[in-house]
């Protein structure tokens, strides 16, 4: 049962919560009530989007794009994945937080991906992990799950096949393919997956998935019939420096707010408006003429004879 549990917004003002746990999102899927999801990579961004009341929170591998500025995810490293879900962990307090596996952090075989997930939810507070693949990762998803691990499964368009794939494609556009992905996905929930991201899959295929599986299904760019969304934070902010993909809606411009901010600070600078007066500290009545009277004497002191050399 989840737990109502007190907490101070960014204003200070004191509020409740609810728990978000992956069995209040299966209720949330039997109730058809949507589960919103956003990405997340540091403590202040994470504590915004909790705040938010948010569902769930996924570090995601994108951090590699959209934070250290990498081509692809494919770089992301154990260390920088761990790094920022400690931080987000620190940030959240009601949503159920997640983090994405990296490439080649389970792809040599099942040991590794056990041994690596452990971490994200030993050392770095992860509630669950998601990791890209089909019946091919169903080994592994198995395996978390006996060792007490929720798992996240993903299909359609996985970013770290991405060579494999010839770039970010739609997935599933063809009747195999279609059926192809239906059958990894019961093989994934079968295999004990919590939930299931759709990523960049016709609206038709992710309808049907989400209807055939017991788990919830969080799209991106797989259209409304899923149980749940999600979306890169920095697409809907506008801070990615990229083309929106088609899916992406953008609620603010922060790249023009914090531009705009960093611009006008420089020019007060430059102009000497800032600081101000009122932005400076200073000495009190007693200290400040204190001061000033030890400048003069100081200032009208002779100065120290200089010593010359010895002549030989």
């Amino acid at each position: 049962m989840s737990l109502t549990e007190p907490r101070s917004d960014s204003a200070g003002h004191a509020s409740t919560f609810l728990k978000i746990t992956l069995p209040t999102l299966l209720e949330k899927k039997r109730n058809r009530a949507p589960i919103s999801a956003l990405t997340a990579y540091d403590y202040a961004m994470a504590r915004l989007v909790d705040e938010a009341s948010v569902d769930l929170i996924l570090v995601g591998d994108s951090l590699g794009m959209v934070m250290l500025g990498y081509e692809s995810t494919l770089p992301v490293t154990m260390e920088e994945m761990l790094l920022c879900t400690r931080a987000v962990r620190r940030g959240v307090r009601r949503a159920l937080l997640a983090a994405d596996m990296p490439y080649a952090s389970y792809h040599e075989d099942v040991q590794q991906g056990v041994r690596n997930a452990l971490r994200f939810v030993k050392e770095a507070g992860a509630e669950a992990v998601k990791v890209e693949g089909g019946r091919n990762r169903v080994e592994l998803v198995s395996r978390l799950t006996d060792a007490e691990i929720s798992v996240i499964g993903h299909l359609g368009l996985t970013p770290q096949s991405v060579h494999r794939m010839g770039g970010y494609r739609v997935q599933g556009k063809t009747l195999s393919a279609a059926e192809q992905l239906l059958e990894d996905a019961v093989a994934l929930e079968a295999a004990g997956a919590a939930l299931l991201v759709l990523e960049g899959v016709p609206r038709e295929v992710a309808a049907r998935i989400t209807a055939e599986l017991t788990i919830p299904t969080i799209g991106i760019g797989a259209g409304p019939e899923c149980d749940g969304q999600i979306l890169v934070l920095h697409d809907l902010l506008n801070l990615s420096f990229a083309p929106a993909a088609k899916f992406v809606r953008r609620y603010s411009d922060a790249a023009s707010l914090i531009r705009n901010a960093v611009e006008a600070y420089r020019k007060d600078v430059e102009t000497g408006n800032f600081p101000n007066d009122v932005e400076s500290y200073h000495l009190s009545a007693e200290t400040r003429g204190t001061f000033a009277r030890a400048k003069v004497v100081r200032a009208t002191a002779a100065p120290a004879t200089i010593r010359q050399p010895r002549k030989a």
